[in-house]
């Protein structure tokens, strides 16, 4: 017997099949595009592009400063200084906000002092003295209250102080930012009561 005559079935075509192929290319290709981004964002392919260096660079008196001081930091907080004398660096001075005061170490003393910080260091290291004067203050203000009022008595004493401020504002700056670049702390006004 043949099924010849048998009453066939029509052939179903399948709909959106096309749409589904276009659909899934498409999803493929996207992910395909994620993943690029992901593998170019992550540094896992080099886009040939110059990789900034995260740490701030010396600044030469003179040179243009690739981050100048003022562009994040209070206009009022900073001064850049080119003179012609001492060294090659260009010094630029952060003026904290306002003073600090403190209880001093084993006595009923109170210092008040006014500070600035001066780096050489391009103008990131003045953008976070600001972004982190909180942080900052915290800091200075534990230095000053471990410090007894006889230290503060001799100017060896106060070179001293200026020198574990010095170290206490660089070890905040490099726990946050990674590198400190503070090269000094000055006293813009001192009191000891």
């Amino acid at each position: 017997m043949s099924n010849e005559n048998a009453p066939q079935e029509p052939v179903k075509k399948k709909k959106g099949g096309a749409l589904k192929l276009v659909l899934l290319s498409v999803l493929l290709l996207g992910a395909g595009g994620g993943g690029t981004y992901a593998a170019f964002a992550s540094g896992m392919l080099d886009t040939g592009a110059v990789k900034e260096d995260p740490n701030p660079k010396l600044v030469l008196k003179g040179a243009e400063d690739p981050y100048p001081a003022g562009d994040s930091a209070s206009k009022d907080k900073v001064e850049v200084v080119h003179g012609v004398g001492g060294g090659k660096y260009r010094t630029a001075y952060y003026a904290f906000t306002e003073e600090f005061t403190s209880n001093l170490a084993d006595s009923s003393g109170l210092v008040q002092v006014s500070l600035a910080a001066s780096t050489h260091y391009d103008g990131r290291v003045l953008m976070w003295l600001d972004e982190h004067e909180t942080a900052l203050r915290s800091r200075i203000l534990a230095e000053l209250a471990a410090t007894s009022e006889a230290d503060l008595a001799s100017i060896k004493g106060k070179e001293e102080l200026q020198q574990r401020l010095t170290k206490a504002i660089n070890e905040a700056l490099e726990e946050r930012e990674g590198f400190g670049g503070v090269d000094n702390v000055y006293f813009r006004s001192f009191i000891v009561q």
